[in-house]
């Protein structure tokens, strides 16, 4: 047995366990970074600066342990459901792992659900308190309180100026507490009961619930997806012993934790006992990353996607021969991570001709530096999951020495299933599995997987667990790919998602739309249709920030977006990239006829999850008049 495996095995029952040999062994080391507005009377900050401030593990111990014991002194129990409606923020943390050690079960809401959603997980959690965020999180759970009868605290993150509205909350049978008031009512629980956390620590079972995370799936009522605490601590060990993450990272970490892709790397990072810094703003993530300097940072492909575009909007913009040098240094990243890797696999060693890395040296220099000082100068990886990430755009950034690792994994997984190592990482695929889970294809081409992450079945939803959960522990994950050498998954489609032309011919819509995304610097989101259809078309959403400079340099300036996409020339140009993406597709791949859309896709619309998957029913039936009209006259029956 490998030492690995033989770890795995040894496992403690619980993130909380795993949590208290983390503060024995590292008291003093750094746990967390978070950023704090400056006073404005401060000699040293101005009105609206930030400082980052750190806690110990020792200190975040010591407000976890309030944030347990204070959620006790409430009558919160084992596995009570407790839920948290925030962005990603150091609180969120504090209150998740306060909630598993007092024996409660986290409920992740997302911060964008609307109010009859959040009403509904709620109800359908049974959840007894509620962290909120602000204001907005807490309106929620008042215009709804009539629906949520189990529903009795909730605890504020953001506490100025919701007075009213607390008082409002109260009146109608809420108890309305600050964060600090609750890590008080601990201190004083603790006072009297000074082993109380430690005791419920004590009594966790592996096998108790430790989070319900609902599917934001792409159609219908999301699902509740039950894991239990053998779930995590799984995780944070078989990241750590999978060598992804280290002792001595700094992690960024901005991605929302209401997902399970943010909140299994919470696990890792506890086991690990590395920094991570918090911070979910998204509009902070390009300021934040050369102040945090991260070794390591978990994204999902859009990010990628958009630093790709605009670093290519940029150059284009800048027109003459920096275009032309991004456009040369581009294509040498890609030739040259394309060869190595071949190489790699071939020989076990990564090489490449002497012209070549003569070519890519030269461009380091030119361009490849940049962009790495712009991820903070010292990234050694960025795991990348929760969709797919277009190949070329992973040989670029390979090739730029900014090692993007995908990963695979479902809610219904614990997120962690398999992921590539940044020492030995292949674009295109989804890594390896993580050490004690396992990997089969079925005969129809399904990934199937197994292991101690796999959840313990939908909330309330026997019929529905048992469509996907096998007796013997496999998970059907409703994706299709296969194993490569060295037993490298690559994903190649949702099995749902595969569509057949009327002519017969099988087509994975997310294969095209990944190739477009290469190729065209200007696309936000493309979705390819094609069901029954005698030819495939496409409806496309543009990134605003991309676009419209060019516009302006167009003759366009002044319009509006919407105005900008419905021009003539847009059209054009956009054209101009699908007759690229034509030439690299079989025959019944191509698009024949593409609709640009007046507004890009958006959470607020429901066209996308909040992980940023499309919601491909939504967006047919929202611009249902646009696909009719490019079958229009195609004499479809």
């Amino acid at each position: 047995m490998s030492s690995a495996q033989s770890m795995i095995e040894r496992r403690p029952p619980s993130v909380a366990h795993l949590l208290l040999s983390r503060v024995k062994a590292t008291p003093q080391g750094e746990a967390y970074r978070y950023p704090v507005p400056v006073d404005e009377q401060a000699a040293d900050g101005a009105p609206g600066a930030e400082q980052w401030r750190s806690l110990t593990w020792a200190q975040a111990h010591e407000r976890i342990t309030a944030v347990a014991a204070g959620l006790m002194s409430l009558g919160i129990l084992a596995e009570d459901r407790v839920a948290i409606a925030s962005a990603t923020r150091i609180e969120w943390i504090l209150a998740d792992l306060g909630n598993m050690c007092a024996g409660a079960a986290t409920t992740t809401v997302y911060p964008s659900t609307n109010a009859d959603e959040t009403a509904f997980i709620l109800a359908n959690s049974g959840s007894r308190a509620l962290f909120a965020e602000n204001e907005t999180q807490l309106r929620k759970a008042v215009e709804q309180k009539a629906q949520l009868p189990a529903l009795e605290v909730v605890v504020l993150f953001d506490a100025a100026g919701e007075a009213a509205l607390a008082e409002a909350a109260q009146a109608d049978g809420l108890t309305v507490l600050t964060l600090a008031e609750l890590e008080q009512r601990g201190a004083e629980h603790l006072a009297e009961h000074p082993d109380a956390v430690e005791k419920a620590i004590d009594s966790l079972d592996k096998e108790q619930l430790a989070t319900l995370i609902y599917t934001s799936g792409t159609t219908g009522r999301p699902k509740g997806v039950r894991l239990v605490h053998d779930c995590w601590s799984y995780e944070g060990v078989a990241q750590e012993e999978s060598g992804l993450l280290r002792a001595d990272d700094v992690q960024f970490m901005w991605l929302p934790l209401s997902h399970v892709f943010g909140k299994t790397l919470i696990s890792g990072q506890i086991a690990t006992g590395h920094v991570m810094a918090v911070d979910g703003r998204v509009d902070r993530i390009i300021h934040n990353l050369p102040v945090i300097r991260p070794t390591l940072m978990a994204s999902a492909p859009r990010i990628f996607e958009k630093v790709y575009n605009g670093i290519a909007g940029k150059a284009r913009a800048e027109g003459g021969a920096k275009y032309k040098i991004f456009m040369w240094a581009a294509k040498v990243a890609r030739e040259y991570a394309q060869t190595i890797q071949a190489n790699k696999i071939a020989t076990g060693q990564e090489s490449a001709p002497l012209g070549l890395r003569l070519q890519h040296a030269l461009a380091d220099k030119l361009v490849y530096t940049k962009i790495r000082a712009a991820f903070g100068g010292r990234l050694r990886g960025a795991v990348s999951g929760s969709a797919a990430l277009a190949p070329e755009i992973g040989y670029f950034f390979k090739g730029a020495g900014v090692p993007v690792l995908e990963g695979y994994g479902l809610t219904e997984t614990s997120a962690g299933s398999t992921v590539n190592r940044a020492e030995d990482f292949r674009v295109g695929t989804v890594g390896l599995p993580l050490p004690g889970t396992e990997v089969r294809i079925a005969e129809d081409g399904e990934i199937l997987l197994r292991g101690p992450g796999i959840m313990r079945g939908y909330h309330e939803m026997p019929e529905q667990t048992a469509e996907v959960l096998e007796a013997d522990g496999w998970f059907h994950t409703g994706d299709i790919g296969e194993l490569g050498e060295g037993g490298y998954l690559r994903i190649t489609d949702r099995k749902k998602d595969m569509f057949k032309t009327s002519g017969g011919k099988y087509v994975a819509p997310s294969e095209v739309e990944g190739k477009f995304k290469a190729i065209c610097p200007f696309v936000s989101n493309i979705l390819v249709i094609g069901n029954g259809r005698n030819y495939c078309t496409a409806l496309i959403g543009l990134d605003e920030a991309v676009i419209m400079p060019w516009a302006a340099e167009h003759g366009l300036g002044g319009k509006s977006y919407a105005e900008v996409v419905a021009d003539p020339a847009t059209v054009e140009l956009i054209d101009g990239f699908v007759k690229r993406l034509n030439g690299e597709l079989q025959r019944w791949q191509t698009i024949k006829k593409f609709a640009l859309l007046p507004r890009d896709l958006d959470i607020e619309h429901g066209e996308l999850t909040p992980s940023l998957k499309i919601k491909r029913p939504v967006v047919e039936r929202t611009y249902a008049d646009e696909v009719t009209a490019m079958y229009a006259g195609s004499n479809e029956a």
